[in-house]
């Protein structure tokens, strides 16, 4: 009897260091997990990134122009929270359209696209507008001077590259204005002008935009 329960005290005790030491493996390789990510994240400065894209005045179509093959770290989103590709919007769902017609003549209507318009912002960002009397033709003319613009020689177009959001440069061209407060850099260029309320001359534009 008493060699018994000494056997199985024994085995109990085998079975104690058994575990322990199964617990001190799954520690060491919690530490390693540990080191290797500060590691990755050492080696990772996303704002030296950042100002080093930012400095080259270039733009995501300076990326493109030189023949990157790799998508840089900068405009990757995390993978927590990283959208599933495949999840489609529900069909009800459709880009908002604000009609203009009539909000010249008639007070009520100019009331209900104001209405329009905040709701479009405040839910989706943007809008579509129609009726609003630009020919087509002009509008045919900007995309024409938008793309001729961004199709420039890089030393050209930096004449124009400024992060200045004063109000006193009348053409910002940059890429992603919320470059070094947004959790991911967007994959685009953009330029813009103020029109109000005093549009700029003719010679104030970039070339390719006078028209």
């Amino acid at each position: 009897m008493v060699a018994n329960k000494l056997t199985e005290k024994t085995e109990v005790v085998d079975n104690l260091k058994g575990k322990t030491e199964v617990v001190d493996t799954l520690k060491e390789k919690v530490v390693a997990i540990d080191d290797n990510l500060s590691a990755c994240t050492l080696d990772y400065d996303r704002k030296a990134e950042l100002i080093a894209f930012d400095e080259t005045k270039s733009g995501v179509k300076g990326l493109v122009d030189a023949g990157i093959t790799e998508v840089p770290r900068i405009f990757r989103l995390p993978s927590p929270e990283n959208p599933n590709s495949d999840q489609k919007s529900p069909p009800e769902h459709s880009l908002p359209v604000i009609n203009l017609e009539g909000i010249k003549e008639d007070p009520i209507r100019r009331k209900e696209v104001v209405k329009e318009i905040k709701d479009a912002l405040g839910s989706w960002g943007f809008f579509q507008m129609v009726n609003h009397g630009v020919p087509i033709s002009v509008m045919e003319e900007m995309k024409k001077g938008v793309l001729g613009f961004f199709e420039q020689d890089n030393e050209v177009k930096k004449h124009w590259y400024t992060r200045d959001s004063s109000g006193k440069t009348r053409v910002v061209y940059n890429s992603n204005f919320d470059l070094y407060s947004a959790p991911v850099t967007n994959w685009r260029d953009s330029f813009l002008c103020t029109m109000y309320p005093n549009p700029p001359q003719p010679d104030e534009l970039p070339p390719q935009c006078r028209f």
